[in-house]
């Protein structure tokens, strides 16, 4: 597999996932989520890992209203 092959899961301040390039510096807002491979790969561990597709914000504010 080629440098251009492999991604990285990456997470912005809200909770969102998506995969990167690994070989290129990550987006401005964006962190390594602590995972690389194939894009199959990256896109599957997303799957595992982020199973509420609602931004932090709007959980916090949601969890907030129904206390």
């Amino acid at each position: 597999m080629s440098t251009e092959d492999q991604f990285t899961v990456v997470k912005n301040h809200e909770e969102q996932y998506s995969i990167w390039w690994s070989h290129r510096p990550l987006p401005s807002g964006w962190i390594d989520a602590g995972f690389s491979g194939s894009r199959e790969a990256c896109l599957s561990r997303i799957s595992e890992v982020w199973t509420d597709m609602r931004p932090l914000s709007l959980r916090t504010r949601m969890d907030g209203a129904s206390a």
